[in-house]
């Protein structure tokens, strides 16, 4: 898991270490020393540590004026044991509305499971969005299927061609505007 890299073709872009908005400002990290750990598995020290015990997080791009930021995830998202939707709620997403984010982007291939419970925090952040959504890419099948168990796709965008995109050849507003219009689409159907 150590190999396992944040997207780093957009840090030319935008760091969230250098966004005095971004929970992440002034971080330092090490290229080569891993302390954080998924079960065990040690992985690449440029995930963001957000307080979830498995799942870590990378902020590639936010874009205040436009409203809407990307995230990329890793591990194991456990609202059961650990409650990870708190963590991402409060410790991120909360702090990326007060700056005016209301579209989320969160990308989800190295999301390796996905333990739901309670959907107070989904609703919470949901209803705080006002026009704004929450969209899963790329995330795999048996994390959707238990997404939909737990009934949070009503909070959560997930499914049909967000299942497929191919991000890593869009720059950041391409991407954005991809997503936007997949979901007005929905929203409008």
């Amino acid at each position: 898991m150590h190999d396992i890299e944040p997207f780093y073709a957009w840090r030319n872009l935008y760091d969230a270490a250098d966004d005095i908005h971004s929970p992440f400002y002034g971080r330092t990290y090490s290229e080569t020393q891993c302390i954080n750990s998924v079960y065990n598995y040690f992985i690449h020290p440029l995930w963001d540590e957000m307080g979830s015990a498995t799942l870590y997080i990378k902020i590639l791009y936010a874009d205040y004026r436009a409203g809407f930021c990307v995230i990329e995830c890793l591990g194991e998202w456990n609202d059961t044991l650990y409650n990870d939707i708190m963590y991402l709620y409060r410790n991120v997403a909360e702090i990326l509305m007060d700056a005016g984010i209301r579209k989320f982007i969160l990308i989800g291939e190295n999301v390796l499971n996905f333990h739901a419970d309670d959907d107070s925090y989904y609703q919470e952040w949901f209803d705080g969005i006002e026009d704004g959504w929450i969209a899963c890419i790329n995330f795999r099948d048996h994390v959707l299927d238990e997404i939909h168990r737990g009934r949070l796709d009503y909070y959560l965008a997930i499914g049909g061609k967000l299942d497929h995109i191919n991000w890593r050849t869009l720059n950041p507003k391409q991407l954005f505007t991809l997503i936007d219009s997949l979901i007005m689409k929905r929203l409008t159907a």
